[in-house]
């Protein structure tokens, strides 16, 4: 009888050593640096304001963050993602492979991609084309009857009206949910218009998709990637005063004693502009649950309503004061609503 009591009271520590192996207090965040100094504000709020220590929060970029959330279920995988575009098909169908496939997604806000230099040059203005020009890895021609290798090196060779000023453009990596934005809106959204680019795709046998989506930017260094940390490219505007970087609104707005922002067809982002609409590179913010983790990871259902809390993402909230453009009344009620609810992603959901 002694034996018995002796093997059921190993039983149960063992299943409470397992239980423990497999659960953890602290929640590990990775994802989109514009996201990051948002999901770092509700980290030290959650810490400050319960038992929880302070969420683990990596800057990855959007696409390194959503590798490591759909590399699996396991505990030594992120629980939260965070992305300022939104989760692609082939990352979501990643994810599948992977066996994480009860995601819910949350949007917090709009943001604005700015396009800006240092506070101390004179105002700057261009057209969404003109930006596409300076980046796109091929122009068209003189003649505008075909596409060379992009031959600009000034402002002034684009457009007469411009100055003239080198080209040099501190942006994005390619892992960045940033970069993805602007190559949809710029390179994409304007190549789709232009016939140079799209009749390559119609003409060409095999149907090259790189000029049916062209999303080609320029790699002969007058566009310099400059890695997840945007606080790096503002500090390399004071150093370039040529420069130009591309960084969410959020980094504009925390270094405006720095950095202004340029117009874009004519619109200068601001918070009004961007939730309005007016300027044109503007696009929401997100981070994605892992809601296998959230009976493990028990701070985790938290930290998410406290994110998605009127303190957190409303018109006065603290996010708004740090940069983050709230949603409307009526889109936050319905968002917050499907993020508590654990409301599972769907391909259906990325498809539209």
């Amino acid at each position: 009888m002694k034996t018995l009591k002796k093997i059921a009271l190993t039983l149960v520590a063992t299943s409470a050593l397992v239980a423990s192996l497999n659960a953890r207090d602290q929640i590990k965040i990775v994802g989109s640096s514009t996201v990051y100094p948002f999901s770092s504000a509700v980290a030290k709020e959650l810490s400050a304001t319960t038992s929880y220590p302070t969420p683990i929060v990596e800057s990855t970029g959007s696409g390194g963050g959503m590798k490591l959330f759909c590399a699996g279920n396991g505990m030594n995988t992120p629980d939260i993602t965070n992305a300022s575009r939104r989760m692609k098909i082939s990352e979501f169908k990643f994810c599948k492979r992977n066996g994480v496939r009860d995601i819910t997604e949350a949007v917090i806000g709009f943001d604005g991609i700015a396009f800006a230099h240092a506070k101390s040059n004179p105002h700057f203005s261009l057209t969404k084309k003109q930006l596409l020009l300076a980046v796109a890895a091929e122009v068209p021609s003189k003649d505008g009857s075909y596409l060379v290798k992009n031959p600009y090196t000034n402002w002034s060779q684009i457009d007469s009206s411009l100055p003239n000023r080198e080209i040099i453009i501190y942006g994005p990596p390619r892992s960045s949910g940033t970069r993805d934005a602007f190559e949809d809106m710029i390179l994409k959204g304007q190549t789709k218009k232009m016939s140079v680019y799209t009749s390559l795709y119609k003409a060409n046998k095999v149907r090259n998709k790189a000029y049916k989506k062209y999303k080609k930017i320029r790699t002969d260094g007058v566009y310099v990637p400059s890695g997840e940390n945007d606080n790096l490219i503002v500090k390399k505007l004071n150093k370039n005063k040529a420069a130009f970087g591309i960084f969410g609104y959020s980094f504009l707005m925390e270094n405006d004693d720095k950095v202004q922002g340029a117009k874009v067809n004519g619109v200068l982002p601001t918070p009004e502009s961007i939730s309005s609409g007016k300027y044109p590179i503007s696009r929401s913010l997100f981070f994605y649950t892992k809601n296998s983790h959230r009976t493990k990871v028990l701070a985790m259902s938290k930290y998410i309503k406290l994110f998605m809390s009127e303190n957190m993402i409303g018109k006065d909230g603290t996010l708004g004061k740090i940069g983050l453009i709230a949603l409307s009344d009526a889109q936050r009620a319905r968002l917050r609503k499907s993020v508590v609810k654990k409301t599972r992603l769907t391909l259906e959901d990325l498809s539209h």
